[in-house]
């Protein structure tokens, strides 16, 4: 099992460069994650979502403020972050298991060790049997779990996923949801996930961070204190997720009123 990082980002600010004006991405934003938390992001398109992440990842050094993880700076990238976006972007000339072992190229490891890695996160992924075959074999679904083992190959202490499931069917996603639920549970690592799935952010995430554009702040923090696996079709789960909704909406939420249970027969009344 890898080593859960603690994650502590401190009034992180961000700015580009575009034609000679500077152009705010994020501002102040401050969150700690503890040891083997799931945070999920949500916002808008343009809040700086996954721009946060590619400053956590070590892409982009150029920003105010902190990026620590366990008490250290973040400085470029490195073996304790791992990264799965939206594109798979697997080398189609390589197999499953030369794909996924791309993940250890820096790893310093003997070559038995990562050949035993790399079967040991692809049968985590539920790939065993397909590590002779290549990309065009692969539904789109078996190739993000593929992009995922080679992001957890090396054991991370930190995952980050930047719309894993955005491009998948509905049916592929809510079932990669419950993979990648139980992927995180096995392997006991931080996790931090950017989607613009409510239903997403809510059924993985420990705690909903809300971002709001323009510059990128945090408007709210919500905790989602619900037993896993969760249960879309609760009425504590829809109350959760039309509250998150809620910030994105200029109307008030509507009051989710909880059903009455039925009454015994004892109460009812008949007229013949």
């Amino acid at each position: 099992m890898a080593h859960a990082g603690t994650l502590e980002i401190r009034q992180l600010s961000k700015q580009y460069r575009v034609k000679g004006s500077t152009l705010p991405v994020l501002d102040n934003i401050s969150l700690s994650i503890r040891p083997g938390e799931f945070i999920s992001i949500v916002g808008s398109s343009g809040c700086g979502k996954s721009t946060l992440l590619r400053l956590v990842i070590g892409l982009e050094n150029e920003y105010q403020g902190e990026i620590l993880l366990d008490g250290k700076r973040i400085v470029g990238t490195s073996l304790e972050r791992g990264i799965v976006f939206q594109e798979h972007r697997l080398f189609p000339w390589l197999t499953v298991a030369q794909n996924v072992s791309l993940g250890l190229l820096n790893a310093g490891l003997p070559e038995a060790a990562k050949a035993r890695s790399v079967q040991e996160h692809i049968e985590l992924v539920g790939l065993k049997g397909f590590e002779s075959a290549y990309p065009y074999q692969l539904s789109g679904g078996m190739s993000q779990r593929v992009a995922i083992a080679r992001a957890l190959v090396n054991r991370p202490e930190v995952l980050l996923l930047d719309e894993p499931f955005g491009a998948l069917d509905a049916l592929t996603r809510n079932h990669l949801q419950q993979e990648l639920q139980r992927i995180w549970e096995q392997e006991g690592i931080t996790a931090i996930l950017v989607t613009h799935d409510v239903d997403e952010a809510v059924y993985l995430g420990d705690r909903v961070v809300i971002m709001e554009p323009r510059p990128g702040r945090i408007k709210r923090i919500v905790d989602v204190d619900l037993p896993r696996p969760r249960d879309r079709g609760s009425f504590a789960f829809a109350g959760i997720k039309d509250d998150v909704l809620a910030e994105f909406s200029d109307q008030p939420p509507a009051r989710l009123v909880q059903p009455a249970p039925p009454s015994g027969f004892a109460d009812w009344q008949f007229s013949w």
